[in-house]
C-alpha cells in the first residue's frame, strides 16, 4: 500500500501540493492588479478600505473581496514599510484566511502575512486579535504593522500587561488588536468576573491568527490558565518541612525525571513518620491518616522541590525571590508563580520570602479559550510534526507554504561522544574554526546553567561571544540581529519565538537605531545610512564565502519542534547555511532514554576519547525517542481536555447566564422563580410524597421557612386543618413569600430593589462558583484511584461533576432567595452582605514542561461597584443608611 501511495503522490502530487496549486491562480489575479493599484493616489488607496465595507453592508460575501483587499494590503505595504508581498507570502494569507495554519519557514515574513488576512476580516467590523509569545512582540508587532493598517484608514490596539480595563476596552474595540495569548485568555476569565457590561472589555471572539501558533497552542496548552487569590499564610509550615527534606538517603524515595515525579519509598513513609512525631506535626498513628492531607501534600511538594527543580535552570533566585524560567524560551517568568504550594516550597528551600498560597477563582484551558472564536488560524516555522493534534483538538489544517528562494542549507548528521567532557571539546574546537574562518555561528543551548558553562568555557578559551538567555533578555533582539556578523559567536537558550531574524552581516535598522542619534536628519543621515549599508554588504559577503550562518546544537530537546526552530535559524531567504547536533551519553535525552546499552556498545567497537560516532542510524534513534515524548505529551494534553471540556459545558453555563443576568434591567422575575422553587424543596423535604398528616415534619418546616424565607406564618395551624395537602401548603407559602418580597420592594423602591436582586445574585453566583471549582479540582485530582476499581475515571467525572453542579444550583437558589428575605434598609444597620468586588487576583498560567502553575499577580483588579448606577445622593442599596456617596459610592 506504501508504495501505492508513493506512486500516487509522484503523479498527482500532495494534498500539499495540490492545496498551494488551488492558490495560484489567485496569486496571478492579485498580480494583475499591481499597475493598476500602484498608480492610485494615497487617499484613493486608502478610499478602498470605505468601498470594501460598503460592498460587505451590501450583502457581498468576505471571499470575493479576497484579490482586491489583498492587493490593497500589498501596495499599502510597499508604501508605508518599503516592502512588497513575495508571491508565497499571499499564498500564506490564503491560509490563515481559509481558518488553517501555514508553515512558513524562518525569515519568510510571517508577521507581515499577518497583515493580508487581518485586513481582509477586520473589514465586517467585528476585531481581529493577533496573538504573539510576548509583550515585545505584541507591542514591536502592533507598531511596526499598524503602520499598513493605519494608512489604509484601520485602527490597531495592543493588549499588554499591565494596562488597566479602560485601555483594555479601547483596544479590543479597534479594527486589529495584538496581544499574548496569557492576556487574552485572561481578559475573557476577568470579563466573566465582572458585575456590569460596561465593564466588560472584550467585545466577542471573532477571528484570530496565532502567531508562533505550535508554541502557544502546543506547548503552553499543556496547562490551563488560572486566575486565583490568596488563602491563609502557612510559612511556618513550609519552612519546618523543608528542614527534613535533606535529612533523607536515596532509599527514601524513588525520582522519575520523564514524568517530573518524586515519592517516597516504604521505608521513606516510615522515617518521615517518625520525624514528623517527633516534631509534634503528626496527627494520629499513620502519615496517611485523613487529618494529615495537608502535611503529606506540603511534604510531597518538598521532595519535588529538592530533587526536580535545579537553580539556574527551573528558576534562579533574584531580589530574595524565586524567579521562574520558561522552558521554551528561557525568559525569566517575572512574578510568575509554581502553583499548588511547589512555589512556597521552593522558597523555603532557598531560604527566600515566602509568599501565601492561592485558591482558584477561574480557570480555561487555551484549548477551549481559542475553540471560541468562529475563525482561527495560525503560522510557524514548525507545525507538520503536531498536525494531527491540531486537526484533532483546534480542527486546524497545516499547510506548508513554500519557500520564496529555495533552502541551500547542509544539515549534517549528529554527533554522538562518550562524555559531556569530549562533547565539549569538540564544540570549542569547532567554535574556534568558525571564528578563524568569520563564519557566524549559533549554540543552542536548553538551559541556562548549559549556555553559561560554555560561556565560561569560552571566556577561558579567550573567544569572544554573546549569551542570550534568561538574565540578558532586555538586550535580546539587539544580541540577535547582531549574531549574523563574521565571525560572531552567539550562545543562546531556546530560540523559539524569539521575533527577530538573523541577518547576515547585520540588522540594518537595529545599527540604525544604535548608530545614529535621532537629532541626526537630512543629508548627513542619509550618509551615515549608506555607510553602514556599504558596512553590513562587505560583512554579509564575507560571511556567505565563509558558509553562511552555522547553527550547533548542544543536545538534542524532547521535542523535534525545538531542534528545527534552532536549525531554522540558519537558511533564511535562500542564504547557505550549516547545522549539527552534539550529544553525549550523559545528555537528559539519552540518558533518559537508555544510553547504558549504547555505552556498552560504543566500548565494545573501540570508541576511542575524543572520537564520535556520526551515523543516520542515531538521529533515526533519536527521532524516535523525541516521538515517544511528543507521543507521551500529546496524551497528556488531550487527557487535560476531556477533563475540562466536562467543565467548560459548566463554565458556559454560568458565564452565558452572567452575562443574562447583566443585561436584563430586571432580574425579578428570575429572583421569584428561584423562590417558588425553593418553598417547593423545603416543602418536599418535610412533607414527603404520599406521607400522612401525621408523618409532617411540621416543626422543621415552620423553623425552616423562618430561617429561609423569614417569614412568621402558621404552618402548625395549616397542618391540622381536614384534608390539606403539600399542594395547599406550598400555594400558601408562595403567595405569602411573594406578599412579603413586594411589601420589601415598595419600601426600597423597585428601582434600587432591582438592583440589590441583580447584586445579590451575581455574588453569590460567583461565590458558589468558586467553590464549585475548587471541589471540581479535588475531585479531579482523586478520581484517577476510580481506575482501580474498574471504572472509567472520565466517566465517574462526568457523573460527579454533574451531581455538583445540580447541588450548586440548588444551593444558589435557596441563598440569593433567604439574602433576599432578610436584606433591610434602616438606618445604622450593618451591611446585610458584602460589597461586591473583585477579590485579589493572581494570574497563572503553568510551566509547560512541568505542569506547574505559574502566576502573576493582577494589579488592575480594583473594587468594582455592586449596585451599577446608583444616584449619588440616593440611599446606599446596602442597607446601611447613609448616602450612596458616602457608602459604597466613594468606592466606585
Amino acid at each position: 500500500m506504501a508504495g501505492l501511495g508513493a506512486i500516487a503522490r509522484k503523479l498527482f502530487g500532495t494534498a500539499n501540493d495540490r492545496r498551494i496549486k488551488g492558490y495560484r491562480p489567485t496569486v496571478a489575479a492579485i498580480n494583475a492588479l499591481e499597475d493598476e493599484y500602484s498608480q492610485l493616489s494615497d487617499e484613493a488607496l486608502r478610499h478602498k478600505t470605505v468601498e470594501f465595507r460598503e460592498q460587505l453592508a451590501n450583502g457581498e460575501k468576505l471571499d470575493k473581496l479576497l484579490v482586491p483587499a489583498f492587493a490593497t494590503v500589498r501596495e499599502a505595504a510597499k508604501r508605508t514599510l518599503g516592502q512588497r508581498h513575495y508571491d508565497v507570502q499571499l499564498m500564506g494569507g490564503m491560509v490563515l484566511d481559509d481558518g488553517a495554519i501555514a508553515e512558513m519557514r524562518t525569515g519568510e515574513g510571517k508577521t507581515l502575512v499577518a497583515t493580508l488576512a487581518g485586513y481582509l476580516n477586520a473589514l465586517e467590523g467585528k476585531g481581529v486579535h493577533v496573538v504573539t509569545v510576548n509583550d515585545y512582540l505584541a507591542k514591536r508587532d502592533s507598531e511596526w504593522m499598524g503602520q499598513v493598517y493605519r494608512f489604509l484608514g484601520m485602527t490597531t490596539g495592543v493588549i499588554v500587561h499591565g494596562i488597566n480595563d479602560e485601555e483594555r476596552k479601547a483596544a479590543y474595540a479597534a479594527d486589529v488588536t495584538y496581544g499574548t495569548n496569557n492576556e487574552f485568555g485572561f481578559d475573557y476569565l476577568r470579563d466573566n468576573m465582572k458585575y456590569d457590561l460596561d465593564q466588560m472589555v472584550q467585545r466577542g471572539h471573532n477571528f484570530a491568527i496565532v502567531d508562533e501558533v505550535d508554541s502557544i497552542l502546543v506547548d503552553e496548552a499543556r496547562t490551563p490558565l488560572i486566575i486565583s487569590g490568596p488563602l491563609d499564610d502557612r510559612s511556618e509550615m513550609y519552612n519546618t518541612i523543608d528542614k527534613f527534606i535533606p535529612q533523607l538517603s536515596p532509599e527514601h524515595y524513588e525520582i522519575d525525571e520523564k514524568q517530573k515525579t518524586a515519592t517516597f519509598t516504604e521505608e521513606g513513609t516510615e522515617y518521615v513518620e517518625k520525624i514528623l512525631q517527633e516534631a509534634g506535626m503528626l496527627q494520629g498513628e499513620s502519615l496517611y491518616d485523613i487529618e494529615n492531607v495537608t502535611v503529606v501534600h506540603h511534604l510531597n511538594q518538598a521532595l519535588r522541590a529538592h530533587l526536580l527543580f535545579a537553580r539556574d535552570k527551573d528558576y534562579i533566585v533574584k531580589n530574595n525571590e524565586v524567579v521562574i524560567i520558561d522552558e521554551f524560551t528561557g525568559r525569566m517568568m517575572e512574578g510568575r508563580r509554581f502553583s499548588d504550594g511547589l512555589h512556597q516550597a521552593l522558597e523555603a528551600k532557598e531560604h527566600a520570602a515566602i509568599q501565601p498560597e492561592n485558591q482558584t477563582l477561574a480557570s480555561v484551558t487555551f484549548q477551549n479559550y481559542f475553540r471560541l472564536y468562529d475563525k482561527l488560524s495560525g503560522m510557524t516555522g514548525t507545525a507538520q510534526t503536531e498536525a494531527e493534534e491540531f486537526m484533532d483538538i483546534y480542527n486546524l489544517e497545516v499547510i506548508d507554504v513554500p519557500t520564496n528562494l529555495p533552502i541551500q542549507r547542509v544539515d549534517e548528521d549528529d554527533e554522538v561522544y562518550r562524555t559531556l567532557r569530549e562533547k565539549d571539546d569538540a564544540l570549542v574546537e569547532l567554535m574556534k574554526d568558525c571564528v578563524e574562518r568569520g563564519q557566524p555561528a549559533l549554540v543552542g543551548t536548553t538551559s541556562i546553567e548549559r549556555s553559561e558553562e560554555l560561556s565560561a568555557r569560552l571566556k577561558k578559551e579567550k573567544i569572544p561571544h554573546q549569551v542570550l538567555n534568561a538574565r540578558f533578555h532586555e538586550q535580546e533582539a539587539l544580541i540577535v540581529a547582531q549574531a549574523g556578523s563574521p565571525g560572531a559567536i552567539t550562545i543562546a537558550t531556546n530560540m523559539a519565538g524569539r521575533g527577530t531574524d538573523i541577518q547576515l552581516g547585520g540588522n540594518l535598522d537595529m545599527r540604525i537605531a544604535q548608530e545614529i542619534p535621532e537629532e541626526v536628519q537630512g543629508e548627513e543621515r542619509e550618509k551615515k545610512i549608506a555607510e553602514i549599508k556599504a558596512d553590513i554588504e562587505a560583512k554579509k559577503q564575507k560571511a556567505l564565502e565563509a558558509g553562511g550562518l552555522y547553527v550547533i546544537g548542544t543536545e538534542r530537546h524532547e521535542s523535534r519542534r525545538i531542534d528545527n526552530q534552532l536549525r531554522g535559524r540558519s537558511g533564511r531567504q535562500g542564504d547557505p547555511g550549516h547545522s549539527k547536533f552534539f550529544l553525549s551519553l550523559e545528555d537528559d535525552l539519552m540518558r533518559i532514554f537508555g544510553s547504558d546499552r549504547m555505552d556498552g556498545m560504543l566500548q565494545k567497537l573501540g570508541l576511542k576519547e575524543g572520537e564520535a560516532i556520526v551515523h543516520p542510524w542515531i538521529n533515526k534513534a533519536l527521532e524516535k525517542a523525541q516521538k515517544k515524548v511528543e507521543a507521551r505529551n500529546f496524551d497528556i494534553r488531550k487527557n487535560l481536555l476531556k477533563f475540562d471540556d466536562v467543565m467548560n459545558d459548566q463554565r458556559k453555563v454560568i458565564f452565558d447566564q452572567r452575562v443574562d443576568l447583566m443585561k436584563d434591567d430586571s432580574v425579578a422575575e428570575t429572583v421569584t422563580d428561584m423562590r417558588h422553587e425553593v418553598v417547593e424543596d423545603i416543602v418536599a423535604k418535610h412533607i414527603p410524597e404520599r406521607a400522612y398528616a401525621e408523618q409532617w415534619d411540621v416543626d422543621g418546616l415552620h423553623n425552616e421557612v423562618q430561617e429561609i424565607l423569614n417569614l412568621d406564618v402558621p404552618v402548625k395551624d395549616w397542618a391540622k386543618e381536614e384534608g390539606i395537602a403539600d399542594e395547599e401548603i406550598i400555594d400558601r407559602l408562595q403567595k405569602a413569600a411573594d406578599e412579603a418580597a413586594a411589601a420589601k420592594t415598595a419600601n426600597f423602591t423597585p428601582d434600587l430593589m432591582r438592583q440589590v436582586e441583580k447584586s445579590v445574585l451575581l455574588q453569590i453566583l460567583d461565590h458558589l462558583w468558586r467553590e464549585h471549582l475548587v471541589a471540581l479540582d479535588h475531585l479531579r485530582n482523586v478520581i484517577g484511584y476510580r481506575g482501580y476499581g474498574q471504572r472509567d475515571p472520565l466517566q465517574e467525572y462526568k457523573t460527579e461533576s454533574f451531581e455538583l453542579f445540580q447541588a450548586m444550583m440548588d444551593n444558589m437558589r435557596r441563598l440569593v432567595t433567604q439574602q433576599l428575605a432578610h436584606v433591610q434598609l434602616r438606618q445604622e444597620e450593618p451591611n446585610p452582605f458584602e460589597q461586591n468586588e473583585l477579590p485579589e487576583m493572581h494570574e497563572q498560567h503553568a510551566n509547560p514542561n512541568t505542569g506547574e502553575n505559574d502566576a502573576v499577580p493582577n494589579e488592575d483588579a480594583a473594587p468594582h461597584n455592586a449596585f451599577g448606577k446608583v444616584p449619588r445622593n440616593a440611599p446606599c442599596p446596602c442597607g446601611s443608611g447613609k448616602k450612596f456617596k458616602h457608602c459604597h459610592g466613594k468606592l466606585s
